[in-house]
C-alpha cells in the first residue's frame, strides 16, 4: 500500500470511529465497510462494522461480521457477547446461550474494560433467564402429561439440569487407564456393601487414631507431592500442607511404623475388597483439610475402582461433588464415589477436616476381570524396556 492509499484509509477509519462514537451508524457502516472493500480490512475494523450494523440492528449482518472476527481471533469476548445480544433480540434462546457461554468462558482470567464487564454481566443474567423460560416450559410440558419429575428419581433430575444447560454431562475420564463398559455413577449407597456396616461401626476407635496422629505430626506431609520421573501437572495444592496425608498404605504396602500406631484402623481396611495390587494397590491414609481450603477440580487415575471416604472429625461447612452432585460431608456417614470422574472438595469451617480415604474394587468387575487386572496392573509396573 502507498502512503497516500494508507493515509486515507485511516482517515476513513477515525471517521467510523467518530461515527460509532456519535451514534451514527449509516456513517460507521459506509466508512468500514468503504476499508473492507479495500482488502485491507483488520480484525478490528470488522468487529467495529459488526458494531455498526448492530446500532443499525441489521441482525444478519452483525452475524455474519462477527463470524468473520470469531474465524480470526475465536476467543474475541466482544465478538461473542455481540452475537449473543443479537441473537437474544431474535427470541432464540439456545443459540444466545451458547454464544454466552463461549463469550464467559473467553473471558475468564483476563484483565476486561468496564465497558465488556458490564456487557458480560448483562450475558450472564439474560442466560440464568433463557434457563428458567426453558424450565419452566419443560415443568409445564410434563406437568400437562401428569408427570412428576420427583418420580422419575435423581437420575432424570440430573437430565434435566442437561438439557436445561445448568450442567454438562460428567464422564469417567481417568488420567491413567479407561477400563470400558463400566457404569457412569458418581456416588454408590454405602448400603449396598456389605462391608461398609463394620467400618461406620469402628469410628470412634478410628477417629481417636486420627487424632492422636495429628496431634503428635509426626508422617504427616503434603497429599499431593512432585514425582522427579515424571512432568509437574500444576497442580494447585502441590507440596501445599494445606491438604495433608498420613499414608497407612502406599504403593501396594503397609507403611510399618504408621500402621502399627492405628491398629484399629487396619483392622476395619483388612474388612473391605482391597485391590492387591504388587508395586500399587492398597493404598489408604488420612486425608487432612485445613480450614478454608478448596481441593480444586480433579480426576482420579482410574476407572476400575471406588474411593471410600470415612468421614472422622468433621466442622460444618465440609462438601464433597463428584460430578454434578454435592453432598455434606458429615461424620460417620460413609462416602463411596467414583473419583474418575470430576470431583472437588471444600472445608469451609475454621478448623480441619479428617477423612479415612481408601480405594475398592469396583462392584462391577467380576473375579476373573479383577485377577486379569492386576496382572495387568503389576506388568504396567514392572515393566522395564530391553535396552539391548
Amino acid at each position: 500500500m502507498n502512503d497516500p492509499e494508507k493515509a486515507a484509509l485511516e482517515r476513513t477509519a477515525q471517521a467510523g470511529i467518530a461515527a460509532l462514537q456519535a451514534g451514527d451508524g449509516k456513517a460507521a457502516r459506509r466508512a468500514f465497510e468503504t476499508i473492507v472493500a479495500s482488502g485491507r480490512a483488520t480484525l478490528q475494523i470488522w468487529l467495529w462494522l459488526a458494531q455498526a450494523c448492530d446500532m443499525l440492528d441489521d441482525r444478519a449482518a452483525v452475524l455474519a461480521h462477527v463470524a468473520r472476527v470469531v474465524e480470526l481471533d475465536p476467543a474475541n469476548p466482544y465478538a461473542l457477547v455481540m452475537a449473543g445480544e443479537v441473537q437474544t433480540r431474535s427470541g432464540n434462546d439456545r443459540a444466545a446461550i451458547a454464544w454466552y457461554e463461549r463469550a464467559l468462558n473467553a473471558a475468564q482470567g483476563r484483565q476486561l474494560p468496564p465497558d465488556l464487564i458490564a456487557r458480560l454481566n448483562r450475558a450472564a443474567a439474560t442466560r440464568e433467564a433463557a434457563f428458567a423460560r426453558f424450565e419452566a416450559e419443560m415443568m409445564g410440558a410434563l406437568g400437562d402429561a401428569g408427570v412428576d419429575p420427583a418420580n422419575a428419581g435423581p437420575r432424570f433430575g440430573e437430565a434435566l439440569q442437561i438439557v436445561s444447560g445448568r450442567s454438562q454431562p460428567y464422564l469417567q475420564q481417568p488420567t491413567s487407564f479407561y477400563y470400558p463398559r463400566l457404569p457412569q455413577i458418581p456416588f454408590y449407597d454405602p448400603a449396598d456393601f456389605a462391608w461398609t456396616a463394620a467400618l461406620a461401626a469402628a469410628l470412634p476407635a478410628i477417629r481417636a487414631e486420627a487424632e492422636a496422629v495429628m496431634a503428635h505430626g509426626a508422617g504427616i506431609a503434603p497429599y499431593v507431592e512432585a514425582d522427579p520421573d515424571r512432568p509437574n501437572k500444576g497442580h494447585a495444592l502441590l507440596a501445599d500442607a494445606r491438604w495433608s496425608a498420613f499414608h497407612l498404605f502406599r504403593n501396594g504396602l503397609p507403611i510399618a511404623d504408621h500402621a502399627a500406631r492405628c491398629p484399629a484402623t487396619m483392622a476395619a481396611l483388612a474388612q473391605a475388597p482391597l485391590p492387591r495390587i504388587a508395586g500399587t494397590a492398597p493404598m489408604a491414609l488420612f486425608s487432612i483439610l485445613a480450614p478454608h481450603t478448596n481441593i480444586p477440580p480433579h480426576n482420579g487415575m482410574l476407572n476400575t475402582r471406588l474411593i471410600c471416604h470415612l468421614p472422622l472429625i468433621v466442622p460444618d461447612g465440609c462438601r464433597l461433588r463428584v460430578g454434578a452432585e454435592t453432598r455434606d460431608v458429615r461424620a460417620g456417614e460413609v462416602l463411596l464415589f467414583d473419583d474418575s470422574i470430576e470431583h472437588e472438595a471444600w472445608n469451609d469451617s475454621d478448623a480441619p477436616r479428617a477423612i479415612l480415604l481408601f480405594e475398592v474394587w469396583r462392584p462391577e468387575l467380576t473375579e476373573a476381570e479383577r485377577q486379569a487386572l492386576t496382572v495387568m496392573f503389576e506388568t504396567v509396573a514392572a515393566y522395564t524396556p530391553d535396552q539391548a
